[in-house]
């Protein structure tokens, strides 16, 4: 009987974790009789009841299992490292607030049965937020456009992969992982899945400005040069302008001596454009250093605070 894997990342879920473990036991009854399942819920050091559940969860059934990260190591390599440690024939990566359905396992089973070894979600719609589904449409437009690798609009992670893909994964030695854009410059042969993202339902979103911020971030230092390459030519364009505006301006002196008056306004304003140019590079640089520095500390994904139902070794975690 072969094994599918469900990640489920958790960060103050208690309102979720009940009912997203009933609705994938169910959805395995119903649809997926002849496959075995394996629930990982790894927690992000939440702060509510929802550890207590898990381990609940954990005791009525061997076929779930949990992770307790020690402290919160973001939004990236906790479902990251979850990943790692399944032990399936394929793995399948899903939020636990409902936004990604659970009526999408069978069609990505059915998807990985025909041959794909990855098949992925695709939002064509969304019950969230409207300005924020156009602000992210608008953000996948740009990023495909700057990147040299290719990017894939409207995709989170949801999705299912291969046994091979997850043993790809293992072999990166990432800390800082990004797995949209691993799975667009390393994945197999995909298949994309449209649906429409529900809202989510229960709890608040722990997504904010500056998560979304920094996934942004990560996506462009990761994938893209363009912010090297355009603080490069437009510091050389305003180095030259400024220097064409001081000749100019000492020639008009020179010529017009006492109907050209100096004064000190231009001299401000040409110091305040290029000191804010400035500093919007140097900032852009140093995200592209950060960047560099977390991946050469080379520090673990997570670190593991208790782990439970799973073998103490396993041989898909032995990398």
């Amino acid at each position: 009987m072969k094994k599918i894997s469900i990640v489920v990342p958790c960060f103050n879920e208690e309102e979720n974790v009940v009912p997203m473990a009933n609705a994938i036991r169910e959805e395995f009854k119903k649809n997926l009789a002849l496959y075995e399942y394996e629930i990982i819920f790894i927690d992000n050091d939440s702060k509510d009841n929802t550890r207590d559940l898990i381990r609940e969860l954990c005791k009525n059934d061997r076929g779930i299992k949990g992770i307790f990260n020690a402290k919160n190591f973001g939004q990236f390599n906790s479902p990251y490292y979850g990943m790692l440690q399944s032990t399936g024939d394929a793995t399948i990566l899903m939020a636990a607030d409902f936004q990604d359905p659970v009526e999408m396992i069978p069609k990505y089973v059915h998807a990985w049965e025909e041959g794909y070894k990855i098949a992925i979600g695709i939002k064509k719609s969304s019950q969230e937020n409207k300005i924020m589904y156009h602000l992210r449409s608008l953000y996948y437009k740009t990023i495909k456009k700057l990147s040299e690798v290719e990017q894939i609009e409207h995709f989170t992670g949801f999705g299912l992969y291969d046994r091979a893909f997850i043993n790809v994964l293992r072999k990166l030695d990432d800390p800082t992982p990004f797995l949209r854009g691993i799975v667009a410059e390393l994945g197999f042969k995909r298949k994309e899945i449209p649906y429409e993202q529900p809202k989510r339902r229960a709890g608040m979103t722990s997504n904010n400005f500056y998560r979304l911020y920094d996934a942004a971030m990560l996506s462009i230092t990761s994938y893209t040069k363009i912010g090297l390459r355009i603080a490069t030519l437009i510091g050389g364009l305003s180095g030259f302008l400024s220097l064409a505006v001081a000749l100019i301006y000492l020639v008009l002196k020179l010529l017009y001596w006492d109907r050209f008056p100096a004064g000190m306004a231009p001299i401000l304003i040409g110091m305040l454009f290029l000191g804010s140019v400035q500093l919007f590079f140097i900032g852009m640089i140093g995200e592209y250093v950060l960047t560099i520095n977390h991946r050469v500390m080379k520090r673990p994904l997570v670190v593991e605070e208790e782990r439970i139902n799973f073998e103490e070794l396993s041989e898909n975690n032995e990398v």
